[in-house]
């Protein structure tokens, strides 16, 4: 069964923390897709992941025709064009099916009513369906630690 884990962003923002997971993916030999919320915000996150830090590449693409090629690939919709071993949902997309991925991670905005509501909602649904969920946080460290 996938496990699905919900990462509750409060100290630092999406395109801090983002990369980081990006690379751990990578190292772990997986493939990632990113779902985004919108089209501007693929756009957006395509740019930050060019140019995030001098001194590291993170491979990834944007467009559909070279999709199956991507380690990462960024996309608003939910699909799964690069057999993506793990998926982000970011930036209030549609959590949608969590099959047929080892792992999908949920981030929201702590500090966002409407996204923390929309997380509640999700983790509910999941854990109703008999999906083994778990919820971390950063510690004022920034380090992530399992809270449920």
């Amino acid at each position: 069964m996938t496990e699905v884990l919900f990462y509750h962003l409060q100290r630092q923002p999406l395109e801090a923390v983002l990369p980081a997971l990006l690379e751990r993916s990578l190292e772990r030999g997986w493939r990632v897709v990113v779902q985004a919320g919108s089209r501007e915000r693929v756009e957006a996150l395509d740019a930050h992941l060019w140019t995030y830090r001098d001194e590291s590449f993170l491979p990834h693409g944007i467009d559909a025709e070279t999709a199956a090629e991507q380690p990462v690939f960024l996309t608003e919709g939910e699909i799964n064009p690069n057999r993506a071993d793990v998926r982000f949902v970011v930036d209030g997309a549609a959590m949608g099916t969590v099959n047929g991925y080892q792992r999908v991670v949920l981030m929201f905005d702590g500090n966002d009513e409407a996204a923390v509501a929309a997380a509640r909602e999700a983790w509910k649904g999941l854990k109703d369906a008999g999906h083994n969920a778990t919820y971390w946080q950063q510690n004022d460290a920034g380090r992530w630690e399992k809270k449920a």
